[in-house]
């Protein structure tokens, strides 16, 4: 009988997921997901890379979304009944006029970087009677070009965020510093890392579960692993080049 040939997708995964792997057992790690980064693909694509990627890692596969526009497209193809069971995260700039258009699909939203923000979600949310997961977003690189909000002001904003009844603060997330140098890189994740484990700890209402840390991307995946990722986030690597 004749093997089904892979896919440029199923192999580019396996080749991520050995990654991922690796980098796990070198730096005594367990459990770090990987989050499918769909920016720019068809919806047909991503329910092909979602389903390959059920077969090759159990539990929900995690898709990432840059625009809202993108998720909402995408919706209906992923709620077929042949999909894998997925879960849909925003990963990219929230507009307030968009908030409701996100709702309709998401499961969670890793950019939190402001109160304003998190008050229209809370308000969304609760006219809509549900729960929403919620990551910060820190630019712990201090690049301009970077959204996300300062390490030193994380703090607070997290304890506000923890407050807020609808929203499930779940950790942190940031976008790594732009560098091939792996000692600066590597301090701002682990600045990440410290300033989960302090919200964490810090007995404010809300904040315990603040465990999550979404960082560490294609060029960089075993740097982030390294200084505790629990989730990377991966596009070009599964996908090729954006068009």
């Amino acid at each position: 009988c004749k093997v089904a040939a892979m896919s440029p997708i199923d192999d580019s995964l396996q080749h991520i997921l050995e990654r991922i792997d690796t980098a796990c057992q070198r730096y005594g790690r367990n459990d770090v997901g990987l989050m499918l980064a769909v920016k720019t693909q068809t919806p047909q694509t991503i329910v092909q890379a979602t389903n390959a990627l059920a077969t090759l890692r159990p539990g929900p596969v995690v898709l990432g979304h840059n625009r809202v526009q993108e998720m909402v497209a995408s919706g209906p193809a992923l709620a077929e009944e042949a999909v894998a069971t997925h879960q849909m995260r925003l990963i990219g700039p929230l507009q307030h006029n968009k908030i409701n258009h996100m709702l309709r699909w998401a499961d969670g939203i890793e950019t939190v970087a402001s109160l304003e923000l998190a008050k229209r979600l809370e308000a969304a949310c609760q006219r809509q009677e549900r729960q929403l997961d919620v990551m910060v977003q820190v630019n712990v690189s201090g690049e301009e070009t970077k959204s996300g909000i300062s390490p030193d002001a994380a703090m607070d904003l997290a304890c506000q965020v923890g407050e807020l009844k609808q929203l499930n603060l779940i950790g942190l997330m940031t976008i790594g510093l732009n560098s091939s140098q792996e000692g600066p890189v590597r301090a701002g994740y682990a600045n990440l890392r410290e300033l989960a484990e302090k919200i964490a700890a810090s007995g404010a209402p809300g904040t315990a579960g603040c465990t999550q840390l979404s960082m560490g991307m294609t060029n960089d995946i075993e740097w982030a692993i390294a200084e505790g990722s629990t989730q990377v986030r991966v596009g070009r690597a599964v996908f090729g080049e954006r068009n």
